[in-house]
């Protein structure tokens, strides 16, 4: 299966376990962990804006780290730029936080409600170069479910 048919087939899956009457929270540990699941990403997970700081929530894989500042990493300036950030080599990227030697490559998308970062949505891989404009595109759909 093509990662675009991987997408279009866990969309409407996606979709259908999102629950508005239920908490953000629940939403996304089911949305991590279906990610997780179907394309067997090394961490995916979920970073919450909480008093001025990125703090971990839902996710699924190795240990994480706990806060991360704003602007600060890929996840901190994805927050600060407002805008989805695909590093083919985390090595590469100025002041990458490395939570994990392993990760090689990285997507973080910002979850916006009413003009504000409320979230991202981060996830890493063991390989270079996982991620590209098809990833970006559909997370950035995945997320706004969340909101």
């Amino acid at each position: 299966m093509t990662k675009i048919e991987k997408y279009k087939s866990i969309l409407p899956q996606i979709s259908a376990v999102m629950d508005n009457n239920v908490d953000i929270i629940a939403n996304m540990a089911n949305m991590a962990a279906m990610l997780h699941e179907n394309f067997g990403f090394w961490w995916t997970g979920f970073y919450r804006v909480m008093n001025n700081e990125l703090v971990l929530g839902p996710f699924q894989g190795p240990l994480a780290c706990t806060r991360i500042a704003y602007g600060r990493g890929v996840c901190g300036t994805a927050w600060k730029e407002r805008r989805t950030i695909v590093v083919p080599d985390v090595e590469e990227f100025p002041g990458h936080i490395a939570c994990s030697a392993a990760s090689r490559s990285e997507i973080v998308v910002p979850i916006m409600q009413n003009g504000e970062v409320i979230a991202v949505l981060d996830i890493d891989s063991e390989n270079l170069a996982t991620f590209d404009q098809t990833d970006a595109e559909y997370l950035q759909q995945m997320v706004s479910m969340l909101v």
